[in-house]
Formats: C-alpha cells, structure tokens, sequence
C-alpha cells in the first residue's frame, strides 16, 4: 500500500528540526524501497515547515510502526501529521507497476 505522509513543523521548530535532521535522514535512508519520494515543505522564505513522504508499506499498521520511531515524531518537531492511502502510478514520469 502507498502512502502520502504530510507532516507540519510545530511552531518555533526550525532549529530543532535542524538539530534532528541527520537522525532523520539517516532512518529514511533505512527505509530503502519503502521510500517512493520525500522532501520538505517550505515556507514563504524557503525555510523548512514540515515534510512529505510517499511511502510504500505493507500495510497501515506497519507505516505507523515507522512514524512512532521517526526522530521528527520522537522530538515532537512534526507538529500534525496526516496520512492518505493513495494509489501511485507514475514514478519519474515512468508507470509503476
């Protein structure tokens, strides 16, 4: 199942966020192929406000075990999260199987 994770910086959260990346990354980074795309939300003046991952997981329950350990949700940087089940089709302007 694929998944459209949009998750919101709380307010202030800048510099945590900053602090936090490399931990982030490097958790995304072990996600391997469970990541179709990820990238940050930028603001009005291209700082970072929050994140949004296509993720693709078994199912629901197995994304939510990822979320509980993500540093951003841990160090309460993400603020509101919000998950949609999609169905991705194309992938780089390629069909996805």
């Amino acid at each position: 199942m694929q998944f459209m994770v949009k998750a919101y910086d709380g307010k202030g959260m800048l510099e945590k966020r900053m602090e936090v990346r490399p931990r982030h990354l490097e958790g995304m980074n072990k996600l391997g192929k469970h990541v179709i795309c990820a990238g940050g939300l930028l603001d009005e003046e291209g700082k970072m406000k929050g994140s949004v991952l296509v993720v693709d997981f078994a199912d629901r329950a197995e994304l939510d075990a990822y979320l509980a350990a993500e540093p951003y949700v841990v160090e309460k940087v993400w603020e509101k999260v919000e998950v949609e089940v999609m169905n991705v089709v194309l992938v780089n302007g390629e069909k996805r199987n």
